[in-house]
């Protein structure tokens, strides 16, 4: 049986101020589970249902796992139907090097709000390589639930970092681009050097403070008659054509 301390501290972690001042965030599922731990995160505890003892033998290795009910998983899973399994990981200390950012692409996103469209585009950036995303301060967090659970464990793979976007922008030497309903066709584009793309926030589109350092505005062209695209799906379009050019030189 877990302990009432266990539970709230489990339970906290729903929300980010806690899982700030704990440094951990949950996981759960054998398969992202095991995305995780084969990424070197550190597990801090492991909570299962005794049929999938023989599933977690790995993790036992570097902590002592903790049985508990079915009735008990309910408690402390996010999930309206739990998956068996529960972690908590340690939240990793990512640090953004500007100096890094040469001849690959990476996505800024600017006040994506939606923890289901973060999850997707963290998928979709692993899906096409990508091994970082970067996001403005006020961009949900990464290590909420639902985020993880919508990134189907690539947020093992992608280092998701926060910045004050304003000063990435100043100090990087890449060219930087932003997915707008005004720009230049991105099947038209020349995307051969590396650079930031901006991606904005699903009402109201990129913030005028950060419009400024837009040196090339692209889209995705459109043949109906749609007012605009969902964020993730965009960055799927983006990258896919992305891929595609860099394949062919």
């Amino acid at each position: 049986m877990l302990s009432k301390s266990q539970i709230s501290l489990i339970k906290s972690l729903q929300l980010k101020k806690y899982r700030k001042s704990h440094k951990l965030f949950i996981v759960e599922g054998i398969k992202s589970i095991t995305e995780f731990f084969n990424e070197d995160y550190t597990l801090h505890s492991l909570y299962y249902l005794p049929e999938l003892s023989s599933k977690v033998l790995n993790f036992l290795d570097k902590i002592k796992g903790i049985e508990v009910s079915s009735q008990d998983l309910k408690k402390i899973s996010a999930l309206t139907n739990p998956q068996g399994a529960l972690a908590l990981f340690q939240i990793p200390d990512h640090k953004l090097e500007p100096s890094k950012i040469t001849d690959k692409f990476y996505f800024v996103l600017d006040f994506i709000q939606d923890p289901g469209n973060l999850g997707t585009i963290i998928r979709t950036v692993d899906w096409f390589g990508m091994d970082m995303l970067i996001c403005s301060d006020d961009t949900t967090d990464a290590y909420s639930p639902k985020v993880v659970q919508a990134s189907m464990g690539s947020l093992a793979r992608v280092k998701v970092i926060y910045c004050d976007l304003k000063t990435l922008l100043t100090e990087t030497e890449v060219k930087i681009y932003a997915a707008t309903l005004d720009g230049n066709s991105i099947y038209e584009t020349d995307f051969q050097q590396g650079g930031l793309i901006v991606l904005g926030n699903e009402g109201n589109g990129i913030r005028s403070e950060i419009e400024r350092f837009i040196q090339k505005k692209i889209t995705i062209p459109r043949n109906g008659k749609a007012e605009s695209l969902n964020v993730a799906i965009s960055s799927a379009i983006i990258c896919s054509e992305i891929s595609r050019k860099i394949k062919k030189t």
